[in-house]
């Protein structure tokens, strides 16, 4: 423990992690009173990174303001059961991570860390989030996800940063249309296996959305204003009570996913027949047919539609490959609408692929006829796997070596 504490006022960063701890080390909260001989106490650091996951630790002290450059503290996977009001003086904290304890309360000097950026306190008992986290303007990215949250704080609304926000797993009731007016940054939602009944009407004020994650909740409907949605990538929806879709989704021109297994949908909208999607989930509806239109939708990938009534198709359409059931569709258009159901353009479904990695970080290209690998591989930056087996590509280009996180699958 010495040389870790030692080797911690030389670097500012410190990883107790899986130690079996139960308690925090008396040592740690006066990191640079213990300057021992031999060091220069004059090049010794603040700590500024402290690292006690997987441990035992029952409680941190009062004593944690004694670290005021702490800018990442990470608590996860213990036994804690609160926090100590001092964490509202670690006045440069960015990253707090509580996950995975017992927490029961968050306590309300946590505003006070006003400089704090990535809350995560999911996997706890907190039945509310303190008001005072509305402080915490810079704030972009909150985790509360598997607690007993009934409501969200209204001030939460001040957090105009945030970008992220999963509160999966809680007892909310509703969402307040105050959050979405003013977090028109956010880009991931997911308020999944709660209590929901509806969806704020003004769901369209979050234009650069791309993955909202809605289901298992007791949602009727989704409204109109979801067209303002943009951005939109990912739409899940299962396990609610929607017994229409609107036409507005047809105007989701990123869409690619769209999940609304487990509803009461009678019905799937022309308008939405539009849409260039990779995945459609319509299992376990009450759907009796489908448009004809549908066959449209050439892109699709993958389309579930086992657990409906489908009694003017044959089951060996359903259950087939969705290119046998839309080629089938689409003869049922009449002929004017049958000329235009030409197939996409293989740039058009390259770059539908490409928005779907923004989230899963994996592209497939798989049996696209390819004869030379795509800009669009390497143009993101952010995917860490790729498939272009069963096409004629020759040789890989040598801007695949700027790829540091792809991991080449063949």
């Amino acid at each position: 423990m010495d040389r870790l504490l030692k080797a911690a006022r030389t670097s500012g960063s410190l990883n107790l992690s899986n130690r079996s701890l139960r308690e925090v080390p008396v040592e740690l909260y006066r990191s640079l009173d213990a300057v021992g001989e031999g060091e220069k106490w004059w090049e010794a650091v603040e700590l500024q990174k402290l690292i006690l996951a997987h441990n035992n630790i029952e409680s941190l002290k009062e004593d944690l303001r004694n670290l005021p450059l702490l800018t990442v503290l990470n608590v996860s996977h213990n036994k804690l059961t609160d926090l100590p009001a001092a964490i509202g003086q670690l006045s440069m904290l960015k990253l707090l991570d509580v996950s995975f304890n017992s927490i029961v309360a968050i306590p309300e000097e946590i505003g006070s860390a006003t400089s704090l950026v990535k809350f995560d306190c999911s996997s706890n008992h907190v039945k509310e989030l303190p008001c005072s986290l509305g402080k915490c303007s810079d704030l972009s990215d909150l985790k509360a996800s598997n607690n007993l949250i009934t409501s969200l704080p209204e001030d939460l609304k001040n957090c105009s940063k945030l970008t992220k926000l999963d509160v999966e797993g809680n007892k909310l009731t509703a969402l307040s249309e105050n959050f979405f007016a003013s977090w028109t940054l956010l880009t991931e939602l997911n308020a999944s296996k709660n209590l929901l009944s509806g969806m704020p009407e003004n769901i369209g004020c979050l234009s650069r959305l791309i993955r909202l994650d809605l289901h298992q909740n007791r949602i009727l409907s989704i409204p109109p204003s979801i067209m303002g949605c943009s951005s939109l990538v990912e739409f899940y929806m299962g396990n609610n009570a929607l017994s229409i879709l609107p036409e507005e989704l047809g105007s989701l021109s990123r869409l690619g996913t769209l999940d609304v297994h487990s509803n009461q949908l009678n019905k799937y909208p022309v308008g939405a027949c539009k849409l260039c999607l990779s995945v459609l989930d319509l299992s376990n509806n009450s759907l009796t047919g489908l448009p004809a239109e549908l066959g449209n939708m050439t892109t699709l990938r993958k389309l579930l539609l086992t657990g409906n009534p489908l009694r003017t198709l044959r089951s060996s359409l359903v259950n087939g490959p969705p290119p046998a059931l839309l080629r089938y569709l689409r003869s049922r258009l009449s002929e004017g609408e049958d000329s235009e159901a030409t197939t996409p353009a293989k740039e058009e479904v390259v770059t539908m692929a490409a928005r779907l990695s923004l989230t899963s970080k994996e592209l497939s290209l798989e049996g696209m006829g390819l004869s030379v690998v795509p800009s669009e591989v390497w143009e993101s930056g952010e995917i860490i796997k790729v498939n272009l087996s069963r096409n004629s590509i020759q040789e890989l280009p040598i801007e695949l070596s700027s790829c540091l996180a792809l991991q080449r699958q063949r």
